[in-house]
């Protein structure tokens, strides 16, 4: 009877130590409620500061951990800078003369050192830094988890992979690459919906407003000067993704899509008689239900691969790795 005591108590703390290592590998709401308890004061100061002189700069700190996630998972490699032995993710298609924001993570990751050093991640400071912009610009907050570390390496080739969507992809393109890195249909409308913000060059617009039929005629005419034939003349121009409220996070986007003013061929895609119509639909009329499903797509695509653990490094200065 003694014996089959010790065994159970033995099975039982090994459950308990299995529990404790599959946990720790987890993101958690209170990741830093004790090392860091400052952590949202510290990086909350320093975004809305960023995008009170600036509001553009709220769209851009919301595309950094995008890409950061899509690319590998959310592990801040797009935050380093090229070394001799390996060439980063700034240069990659998708985000050269276009991801933007560095500098702020810069003084971001910078205060937060001041008051909890080496404790926080880049990659959860993109994290932070996203929520805080959406916050200052009107839009909804959310429980955000925590618990990443960061990269030691970056990949050019990976970025350039066509992991993220070019502003040409059609709808059937948009589905199967948000599902691959396990996101819904809906998750794809929603996390859209962050276009109700920000602004893109012409590069990314100048064959839909010239070439596309499924776009309103006045609103190609009104953006064709801006963004003229031929490509090379004016291709750094810059026009408002949503053309109602560029700098207030609101459900005007999906009221574009339905006139036909969505400014990127893949916007237009969400409402092209395909599976997402509905929610297009949905978000237009009810910005309550835009807003929900937005902060629950943001909490699923923050648990892209995630270096947790003890895998990776908290990184002193986001642009490089530890010496």
């Amino acid at each position: 009877m003694a014996s089959s005591k010790i065994i159970s108590f033995a099975q039982v703390a090994s459950v308990l130590c299995l529990m404790s290592i599959t946990s720790s590998g987890q993101l958690t709401h209170d990741f830093y409620s004790e090392s860091c308890p400052s952590v949202f004061e510290a990086v909350g100061s320093v975004v809305q500061d960023a995008v009170s002189r600036e509001k553009r700069m709220g769209a851009s700190l919301l595309r950094l951990h995008f890409h950061d996630c899509f690319v590998n998972g959310c592990d801040g490699s797009v935050l380093l800078d090229d070394t001799p032995s390996f060439t980063g993710e700034k240069t990659a298609g998708p985000n050269a003369n276009s991801a933007r924001g560095f500098d702020v993570i810069d003084d971001v990751k910078s205060k937060v050192e001041e008051v909890c050093p080496g404790v926080v991640s880049c990659a959860d400071v993109l994290a932070i830094a996203a929520l805080e912009s959406v916050v200052a610009l009107g839009g909804p907050a959310w429980e955000i988890k925590l618990g990443r570390r960061d990269s030691r390496t970056a990949s050019l080739s990976a970025a350039d992979g066509g992991v993220i969507p070019p502003p040409s992809s059609t709808l059937s393109n948009l589905i199967n690459q948000f599902q691959a890195q396990g996101l819904s249909v809906k998750d794809l409308v929603a996390l859209s919906g962050a276009h109700t913000i920000g602004q893109a060059r012409c590069t990314t617009f100048r064959a839909r407003v010239h070439n596309d039929t499924n776009i309103d005629t006045s609103f190609a005419r009104s953006l064709q000067s801006n963004c003229p034939l031929p490509t090379g003349l004016g291709d750094n121009n810059l026009a408002p993704l949503d053309v109602r409220s560029p700098t207030h996070f609101d459900n005007s986007y999906f009221r574009n899509l339905i006139t036909e003013k969505g400014l990127l061929t893949s916007d237009q895609q969400l409402y092209s008689g395909g599976a997402t119509d509905f929610f297009v639909e949905q978000y237009s009329q009810n910005p309550e239900s835009f807003h929900e499903d937005f902060a629950a797509a943001m909490i699923k695509m923050g648990d892209i691969s995630p270096l947790t653990g003890s895998n990776g490094e908290i990184r002193t200065n986001c642009r490089v790795v530890n010496s």
